[in-house]
């Protein structure tokens, strides 16, 4: 009887089910995966086993269940456009699956999946159908024997459909899937629809992966190194079948959201299909947000924060088409909260800063909603106005919408799809022109004009360096009224700047620092009483001459307005700390290391501090805690930071202060001391007291080049955010081996003895049972032509065990030949030797690659000693019968492989 749960009662019983048979419960991993640069985002369960199915990792365990968190917006795997408009598709969602490595397989796998579905959540055995790969006769057969399925609802599908892969690399196999039949009613209603139709009446539960390949970047596919299963069951396509819902926006896990945002917008589900569109899209997207931010991924211009900016900003436009005006984002992920909270407590904790990211996004994009929607109907109503064969969307116009209103190119194209314009109406490749043409500029501008120096600056910007010199006033003060000296765009003046547009200000004072000495640029506001604009950048190529980058947000900026340039507060915060920790950890090094340690380079960032350095070698661990105790200790004492300005160089230096890497010093410099631990010259912005930078933590300590080496270090609430992800990791080690974190290195070392009993204990079993299979290999010994041909298979021993065994048997030999085979984690491992005697008659390395080539290999070596590969061992014994045949042709004189 089919049970009506809970989407919470489904994840537990999914898990339980699987925990009472054997499998660890994994906690679900973070939406970034780890050391895989092949994916975006994780898109399945099995991605944080990866390695386990390579054979690279073993873990602890060889069955496991989880229930992963994945996003599918961007890649391969991309969902964002279909979003809102079916019942199923999600850019987040939860993947139920079981995993074995090496331990069950096909049939096992099989009838888990089955008894679970049927009596554990009591759907009708006669209602659901299996599809299996179309060579794959294993599974039909195996479908029919273990749930008693009959044949007609089995049926083969093609490598599209039945063949898995997790991107375009990576592991990989044939699969089963199970598929419910929703009945008549559900779907197209067409009395020929079928399991190969398109549409919800048969859709897909659970899909059951036989792992056997790892797919290489070109296409060759390598058998893994244990048969294994991956599978994954949407949780909320399993919820919506289990409530009896038609789509999964209606279940438990996803209404309560669409709840809230019915009750911002005033609109209800189910009133008007346009609207349910963008009811369903918010709810959607707003779990994908609050999940992203909590695992780190923050909006950006490029890879992952590219794709989250996407999905905000289609949320923020569906918002408008509910006449949603106010902010809203914050209140939204809230309830996300609220649902999925108690699976994943991580929500919890970073509530407060998705929000935040949520709130900094929608006031971004917000006025470029309010003025690029209505300027692409506006260019879209323009072209309708044409003969409808000749509707198109120029290139030029695209990109002023992608590069002055920030429009993402799918935004575009849905709104321009909703006004009857098809793709190919859109002129992508004159957009990509345009794009490329703008990129150049920006490299030439950015990279030619603004960063390498005076030589390279415009006559214009040269000249104002000298005649209107930007003062500095950022040392003191955060905030500063300003005048607007010049507003320059790809090296030329203008007069003016308005939403949406990026150009170059040059002020006659700013609080804002400007990147130099390792430091990064301060980040802000330019404020009028009608204008805004984001500071993103500030470069300073010139003595005296400070741009800035800015992009306008409302409003206009003209040459000779008066502004009031603010520094972000909370960016100069963490940066200080930062700078400060630089100067911390110089000095620490020199202490720890010695007076050879040198300065080599530095970036100080508002999230890190990264700090290079001369050192003949990599430091020890005892060296890098002294490091990092003798920072905190002197932080710990809270001294004030003296800063002396306009100091005699030659004083300074006499004072014992340490001069940067690469910076070049005026007569007068800016004197830097932290009473009792080191002085610099340096020209960035500090802590008034060390205390104020609050902890310090050394992340990673590495070389990257001849001698030199780099620390890179946290500080303040980063350095916490750091020891708090060290703490998680400790305690999910400790409550893997059932200990206290503080109890894990004798737990370790406990084990780590105990393996190494075992491998003795193994070493002495492997001699013993060697000596049992060479008496064995001897006693079954062939004369070929007056030589003693030894022939044996031994799947228990790898090479080495292999070569051992050869060995022995060789030492009781006079005019012998030996092959020996093994077959071991799908592979084929072979080894030939030769008797002294035979020199010249029979050669091991081409008797070896004759041998190996039987079982799909390749090998040679020495006349007397050999090793191979293949790759099927279902051909060793074939193999080895040929021994005899290749020996006795050789000792006939056909010794050529």
């Amino acid at each position: 009887m089919l049970k009506r749960l809970r989407g919470v009662e489904v994840r537990d019983t999914f898990l339980r089910y699987f925990a009472e048979r054997g499998h660890t419960i994994v906690r679900s991993s973070s939406l970034v995966p780890k050391d895989d640069p092949t994916l975006l985002f994780t898109n399945a369960g099995m991605v944080q086993f990866k390695d386990a199915f390579l054979g690279r990792e073993q873990r602890p365990y060889s069955r496991a269940t989880t229930s992963q968190k994945c996003v599918r917006a961007g890649g391969k795997h991309n969902d964002l456009e279909n979003v809102g408009r079916t019942a199923r598709h999600h850019t987040f969602f939860e993947m139920l699956g079981n995993f074995s490595f090496g331990d069950y397989f096909k049939a096992q796998a099989i009838e888990y999946g089955w008894e679970l579905l049927t009596v554990h959540l009591g759907l009708p055995k006669e209602r659901l159908w299996a599809t299996i790969f179309r060579d794959d006769d294993e599974a039909f057969r195996l479908w029919q024997e273990v749930t008693g399925i009959p044949a007609d609802r089995i049926v083969r599908l093609g490598e599209k459909d039945n063949f898995w892969a997790m991107g375009d690399t990576g592991p990989c196999g044939p699969c089963s899937e199970i598929v419910i039949d929703q009945g008549p009613g559900v779907g197209c209603g067409r009395p020929t629809c079928d399991i190969h139709c398109g549409c919800d009446r048969f859709l897909e539960l659970w899909n059951l992966v036989f792992m056997q390949f790892d797919r290489a970047p070109d296409g060759t596919l390598t058998p893994l190194p244990k048969p294994s299963i991956d599978t994954g069951a949407g949780l909320e396509r399993i919820t919506a079948v289990l409530q009896g819902v038609q789509s999964n926006f209606e279940t438990d896990l996803l209404r309560p959201i669409i709840a809230q945002v019915e009750e911002i917008a005033g609109r209800r589900l189910g009133a008007d299909a346009r609207n349910d569109v963008s009811l369903r899209v918010i709810a959607d997207h707003a779990r994908a947000v609050a999940f992203l931010v909590t695992d780190g991924v923050l909006p950006s211009n490029e890879g992952r924060g590219y794709v989250l900016r996407r999905i905000l900003r289609r949320a923020l436009r569906h918002a408008r088409l509910l006449g949603m005006d106010e902010p809203f984002l914050g209140r939204v992920t809230g309830r996300v909260v609220d649902v999925m909270g108690e699976a994943y407590p991580e929500l919890r904790r970073a509530q407060e800063r998705v929000a935040r990211e949520a709130l900094a996004e929608e006031e971004r994009f917000g006025h470029a909603l309010r003025t690029a929607i209505p300027r692409l109907e506006e260019l879209i109503e323009t072209v309708k106005q044409r003969p409808s064969h000749t509707w198109m969307l120029m290139g030029t116009d695209l990109f002023k919408l992608y590069d002055t209103y920030g429009l993402p190119r799918d935004l575009i194209e849905e709104i321009a799809q909703e006004h009857g314009l098809l793709p190919d109406m859109l002129d992508w490749q004159g957009f990509e022109t345009k794009l490329r043409d703008a990129q150049a500029i920006a490299r030439m501008t950015s990279a030619a004009v603004w960063k390498l120096g005076a030589a390279d600056l415009p006559a214009m910007l040269r000249d104002l360096g000298k005649t209107h010199p930007t003062a500095f006033v950022g040392y003191t003060s955060l905030t500063a009224e300003a005048q607007i000296i010049a507003l320059v765009r790809d090296g030329q003046p203008v007069k003016g700047a308005g939403p949406g547009e990026q150009v170059e200000v040059l002020l006659d004072r700013t609080p804002f620092y400007g990147e130099s000495g390792g430091q990064v640029a301060d980040r802000g506001t330019l404020r009028t009483d009608d204008a805004l604009a984001e500071v993103t950048d500030v470069q300073k190529p010139l003595p005296g001459l400070s741009l800035h980058t800015v992009r306008v947000l409302q409003g206009t900026l003209r040459e000779g307005q008066r502004i009031r340039a603010a520094v972000d507060e909370d960016w100069r915060a963490q940066v200080v700390k930062n700078h400060t920790g630089t100067h911390l950890v110089h000095e620490a090094l020199r202490r720890v290391l010695g007076d050879h340690v040198r300065q080599e380079g530095s970036l100080v960032a508002s999230d890190r501090l990264r700090f290079d350095f001369r050192h003949f070698g990599p430091m020890t661990s005892t060296e890098l805690s002294r490091v990092e105790e003798m920072v905190n200790r002197h932080l710990w004492r809270n001294v004030p930071v003296l800063v002396e300005e306009n100091v005699p160089y030659e004083e300074a230096l006499a004072k014992g202060a340490k001069a940067f890497f690469a910076d070049k010093y005026a007569d007068r410099v800016r004197f830097v001391a932290i009473p009792d631990f080191g002085a610099e010259l340096c020209g960035g912005t500090h802590c008034q007291a060390i205390g104020e930078i609050g902890l310090f933590k050394i992340a990673s300590e590495a070389g990257v080049a001849a001698g030199i080496r780099r620390v890179e270090a946290y500080t303040g609430p980063g350095a916490y955010r750091y020891l708090r992800i060290e703490e998680e990791a400790l305690q999910e080690s400790a409550e893997r081996l059932k200990a206290k974190p503080l109890e894990l290195p004798g737990k370790v070392e406990k084990l780590a003895e105990t393996t190494r009993q075992l491998e003795r204990e193994l070493q002495r079993l492997r001699a013993q049972v060697a000596g049992g299979l060479a008496q064995d290999a001897l006693a079954r010994a062939q004369a070929v032509d007056g030589v003693r041909v030894v022939t044996a298979r031994a799947d228990d021993l790898d090479p080495r065990g292999l070569r051992e065994l050869g060995d022995q048997i060789r030492a009781k030999l006079t005019r012998g030949v030996i092959v020996l085979g093994a077959a071991g984690e799908g592979k084929v491992t072979w080894v030939a030797m030769v008797t002294p005697d035979l020199k010249g008659t029979v050669h091991a390395g081409h008797l070896i690659r004759e041998v190996a080539r039987l079982t799909g290999g390749d090998g040679g070596g020495r006349p007397d000693l050999a090793e191979a590969g293949g790759r099927d061992p279902g051909q060793i014994e074939t193999a080895l019968r040929a021994v005899e045949g290749i020996v006795r042709r050789m000792l006939r004189g056909g010794n050529s492989p």
